[in-house]
């Protein structure tokens, strides 16, 4: 399945040093606002260290990853919902993601020209928020005509313009629409207005590197992701074995940006499961909650239609028996039908008919 995240903030706040560091590719960094127009599209292997692990049992030809496609948005100033800028194009791009991640600017270096001319994460979130729902609530407000012609012949039509209304009566009061209380069956008409402030949302904190033992303050009421941009930029450009050493150095588990992949999984309610075989060992993406022939769908539409069964074999138990043949030996290779939802790190093969 495709999942897209897009990367937003204020001018110069690291966005694209950032984007640099997670693809591994050559977007544009500049000590002025707007140096990032067109929006840089970057395609990103979600760590899973489970992988490797199969691999060294499984011995395929290559491994393949989950993958999160990044997308590195132009910077936003106020007044964005009013075209200031790059606005309108600014908003647009991120009405294509499925996720935001806002990256906010912790750091401080005189030479890196702030915005607004000083440090402030809290106040440059407040902004970018600001910035959303206005637009969100210029989204109702033009739909509204159409809505109310409609509702008078169309009791669907009548429960979105009810629903339309109180939206923009929330917005009106600051909050983001994903957090008004709606029934589920309201959520999905929500989500029928393409409203950003309905996108999940996630904070990194670009901070400095004596900052990196320290953890960030919360930002409307959410605890960031440290991420220090020029550290992740180095790491990107080592080989596995030093960039190890280099965390090492600095005390660290795991890279900002191995947080950052992880943390957009969790935050879509995301889950991986495995194919393993001579040919290829590969993580595949459902979300939590999906059946077994929901995640055959992910792997192709005709596995989905023609699903009979599923060979399931749980993650631990693949690696302490040894694979496929030492898990069916010992009765933890397991038939699963149709109703069978699937368990994160399952490691599955399926049957269906063409």
């Amino acid at each position: 399945m495709s999942l897209s995240i897009g990367i937003v903030g204020l001018p110069n706040v690291g966005k694209s040093t950032l984007f640099t560091a997670l693809t591994k590719k050559g977007g544009l960094a500049a000590n002025y606002p707007f140096a990032t127009i067109d929006p840089n599209v970057g395609v990103v292997d979600v760590p899973d260290d489970r992988l490797d692990r199969l691999a060294k049992i499984a011995r395929p030809g290559r491994i393949v990853p989950a993958t999160v496609e990044f997308v590195d948005i132009a910077g936003l100033v106020k007044g964005a919902n009013e075209g200031e800028g790059l606005g309108n194009q600014f908003l647009a791009n991120i009405r294509e993601t499925d996720a935001i991640c806002e990256v906010v600017r912790y750091f401080k270096d005189d030479d890196v020209v702030h915005v607004d001319g000083r440090v402030d994460p809290a106040a440059d979130a407040e902004t970018i928020m600001c910035e959303l729902i206005l637009a969100d609530i210029g989204t109702l407000e033009r739909q509204l005509p159409k809505l109310e012609k409609e509702s008078r012949r169309d009791r669907e039509v009548a429960a979105r313009l009810d629903l339309a209304k109180r939206l923009i009566a929330w917005l009106d009061e600051g909050h983001r629409a994903a957090e008004m209380q709606m029934t589920d069956e309201e959520r999905e008409r929500a989500r029928e207005l393409f409203l950003l402030t309905m996108k999940p949302m996630l904070y990194v904190a670009n901070i400095d590197e004596d900052m990196l033992d320290e953890k960030p303050a919360p930002i409307a009421g959410a605890v960031p992701i440290p991420v220090c941009a020029k550290v992740e930029a180095e790491l990107s450009e080592l080989e596995p074995d030093e960039a190890r050493e280099y965390l090492d150095e600095l005390g660290l588990e795991r890279s900002g940006l191995e947080a950052l992949a992880q943390a957009a999984y969790a935050l879509l309610g995301l889950q991986s499961f495995f194919t393993a075989g001579e040919m290829e060992v590969r993580a595949w993406t459902v979300h939590r909650g999906a059946t077994a022939p929901q995640a055959a769908g992910v792997i192709h539409s005709d596995f989905e239609r023609g699903f009979i069964k599923a060979e399931v074999i749980a993650y631990s138990d693949y690696i302490e028996y040894g694979g496929e043949q030492g898990a069916r030996s010992v009765g933890r290779l397991r038939m699963e039908g149709k109703e069978y939802v699937m368990a994160d790190g399952d490691v599955v093969h399926f049957r269906f008919n063409v």
